[in-house]
C-alpha cells in the first residue's frame, strides 16, 4: 500500500508540474481553455479539480459551480448565465457542472420541461461550435462511477461529518434514479459529442487512478511541457463513441 500510495503522489506531482508549464505556455501565448467536468454525484469532481487547480495560477485560472438560477436567470437564454464566465486570453476556467445540467440533473428531476430539453440537445453543439471556432479550446469529461461505488461514497457522506458540506437534497435521488441517470447520460453522448466538441470518458470508481488519467488526458489535449507524462489508460479514459459496453448502468 505504500509503494502504490508512493507512486500516485510521485506522479500526481509530475502531473502538476507539466500543468503548471503548460499554463505558462498558455498565459505567455494567450490561449482560451474551457474544462467541463460532468458527472454523477460522488464520482470525484471536487477531487480531480483540487488537484488540477492547486499549484495553477490563481489569476489566470476560474472554477465555476453555478448555484441554482434566480427567476431571472430562468428567463434569459438557457447559456447566457455561462457566457459571463467564459475566459479572456491566457485563463483556464474550469466548469464544476456546466450547461449540461439541462442533459441531466433538470430533465430527470422534472426541473425543465421536455420542449427545452430537445431544444437543448440541438443548441448545445451549435454553442459549442461558436466557442471553438472562436478559438476556445473545449475540453469536455464525464466522470463515471459504478451504482455499487456510487452507494458506498454516499454511505460515507452522510455518516462523516466533515463532509457534510458535499451533502446535498439530491443524493438519496442520485440512487434512487440512476437508471434514469443512465439513460439521460447515453443520450447527451450520443447527441452532443462532436469532432470539434469530443466528449471524454473516465472511470472513477479507483479515485486515485481516475485523478492520474484525467491530468493525463488533459494534458495531452494541451501538450504544452518538457515532462514526459503518461498516456492515459485506455482501460479508465475512453472516447464517446467506445464507451459503450464499458460505462455503469
Amino acid at each position: 500500500m505504500g509503494k502504490k500510495s508512493d507512486a500516485y503522489d510521485a506522479e500526481l506531482e509530475q502531473i502538476q508540474l507539466a500543468i503548471v508549464q503548460t499554463q505558462a505556455w498558455s498565459i505567455e501565448h494567450g490561449s482560451r481553455v474551457v474544462i467541463v467536468l460532468e458527472g454523477r454525484d460522488t464520482a470525484g469532481k471536487d477531487g480531480a479539480i483540487k488537484r488540477l487547480t492547486e499549484h495553477m495560477s490563481p489569476r489566470q485560472t476560474r472554477v465555476i459551480a453555478l448555484p441554482k438560477p434566480s427567476d431571472r436567470e430562468t428567463s434569459q437564454w438557457y447559456f447566457q448565465r455561462y457566457v459571463p464566465h467564459l475566459p479572456a486570453a491566457g485563463e483556464t476556467v474550469i466548469f464544476n457542472r456546466s450547461w449540461y445540467n439541462r442533459a441531466g440533473v433538470e430533465p430527470v428531476m422534472g426541473y425543465c420541461t421536455p420542449e427545452q430539453y430537445a431544444q437543448f440537445m440541438t443548441d448545445a453543439p451549435r454553442f459549442e461550435r461558436m466557442l471553438t471556432d472562436d478559438g476556445i479550446i473545449l475540453i469536455k469529461i464525464w466522470l463515471d462511477i459504478s451504482r455499487k461505488e456510487q452507494a458506498k461514497r454516499l454511505k460515507e457522506r452522510r455518516d462523516d461529518p466533515l463532509k457534510k458540506f458535499k451533502l446535498s437534497s439530491l443524493d438519496a435521488e442520485a440512487e434512487a434514479r440512476f437508471d434514469a441517470y443512465s439513460d439521460a447520460r447515453d443520450r447527451m453522448l450520443d447527441e452532443t459529442d462532436r469532432d470539434y466538441a469530443p466528449w471524454t470518458v473516465v472511470a472513477t470508481d479507483d479515485k486515485k487512478t481516475a485523478r492520474l488519467n484525467i491530468g493525463r488526458y488533459i494534458l495531452s489535449v494541451l501538450s504544452h511541457t518538457s515532462i514526459d507524462i503518461k498516456k492515459p489508460d485506455p482501460e479508465v479514459v475512453f472516447s464517446a463513441g467506445k464507451a459503450k459496453g464499458k460505462l455503469a448502468s
